[in-house]
């Protein structure tokens, strides 16, 4: 039989598991954890001896207390360790949440981003919160942001819409960025400025295509031409109830909420980015920096 005490005992138990559950969710690991996530990958058509390192970095979301500015030029130092060839931002540099104590203005962040070095440069597009959060633009349907401008101010890449070739002569490869899917709201409604057909037009050669689209749903028309798709946004779920994700933002749902997938030969990686939004919540989904290695081991 069970007994009043050992029922008051049990419901204490159960209560500060809950405290300690919602401590680490709340406060560990969206802001102590960092993780590195690594892939190795060799896509259908890259060039034998070809070797092309990339670290990327997802969904900041700037804001006091939870991503200053101090924060994030850490995480950039960090990145610098890695040995990438090329760093790739993949938008969402603002803030996405109502729940702070301060806006971090996207000069400061951009200034801390500037930290990034990598041999073949820096290369960014643009996300969802950075359009939804620059109402100028969203009144006006302008066609970049402040945060465009706040990039490209500290000499970042800043794709919308476009491709760039870059490496070498005996190494070339493709950048390219299409602008953010979701990119005017309207009510409940999201108009997109993706361009994916426009953006792969302006390729001139057979040389391997790097393609960065902030959301991942994009993937269903990414033709095989691309050798890896990089997206951010879903953060993974942002909260993982082991292996259930009550939100994932995406008509797909979980399947390309997180890590490497392949369909048909084509591949994606989506990072489970670094910052939060809606709430400062993570659980089993921690911030994490990506390295991905293409080409033979």
């Amino acid at each position: 039989m069970i007994t009043r005490r050992a029922l008051l005992k049990t419901a204490a138990t159960m209560a500060a598991g809950l405290v300690s559950l919602g401590a680490y969710a709340g406060g560990i690991e969206p802001l102590a954890r960092l993780s590195t996530t690594r892939y190795r990958i060799n896509p259908p058509g890259w060039p034998k001896g070809q070797r092309l390192r990339i670290v990327a970095l997802a969904d900041f979301h700037a804001c006091e207390p939870w991503m200053p500015a101090e924060r994030i030029a850490k995480i950039c130092d960090y990145a610098n360790t890695l040995g990438g060839d090329v760093i790739l931002l993949l938008g969402d540099y603002m803030s996405g949440m109502k729940l702070v104590t301060g806006v971090v203005p996207p000069g400061d962040w951009a200034k801390a981003l500037s930290g990034l070095k990598a041999p073949q440069g820096v290369h960014a597009v643009c996300g969802n919160h950075d359009w939804w959060q620059d109402l100028e633009a969203q009144r006006l349907r302008l066609k970049e942001t402040v945060a465009h401008k706040a990039l490209r101010s500290v000499g970042i890449q800043t794709y919308s819409n476009h491709a760039v070739r870059c490496g070498s002569d005996t190494q070339p490869f493709w950048i390219a960025g299409i602008e953010d899917q979701w990119a005017y709201l309207t009510g409940r409604r999201t108009t997109g400025l993706d361009d994916l057909p426009g953006t792969l037009a302006q390729i001139t050669d057979n040389a391997p295509v790097i393609l960065l689209a902030h959301e991942p749903d994009i993937f269903v028309s990414v033709p095989d031409r691309v050798s890896l798709t990089l997206s951010g946004h879903t953060h993974g779920g942002q909260v993982n109830l082991f292996g259930w994700r009550p939100a994932v933002p995406s008509r797909f749902g979980e399947r390309f909420v997180y890590g490497h997938v392949v369909e048909d030969n084509r591949h994606l990686v989506v990072s489970g980015g670094l910052g939060c939004s809606i709430a400062p919540v993570r659980f089993m989904s921690p911030p994490e920096v990506v390295v991905i290695d293409l080409g033979e081991a």
